[in-house]
């Protein structure tokens, strides 16, 4: 497979909280992240994802979801 310049791949740490953080607030609190339905997310990015890590995980959880890149987060599940 050739190596694409500039492209860094997806950060491990990023994905490792993807499948260990919970929500925090509202509909779907304490829901891991990763199992959060693709329709809130979709509602976020509408809306606004929250500020800071929260948002930037939320934004990627729905980046991997609406592209079909769940099978990245598969090895990291227990």
């Amino acid at each position: 497979m050739a190596e694409i310049p500039g492209f860094i791949g997806p950060d491990p740490a990023i994905l490792l909280e993807l499948v260990k953080m919970q929500m925090p607030f509202g509909k779907f609190k304490g829901v891991v992240i990763y199992k959060l339905p693709v329709s809130y997310l979709e509602w976020f990015a509408r809306t606004g994802f929250p500020a800071g890590k929260l948002g930037m995980l939320l934004q990627t959880m729905h980046e991997i979801k609406i592209n079909g890149l769940e099978f990245l987060l598969k090895p990291l599940i227990k």
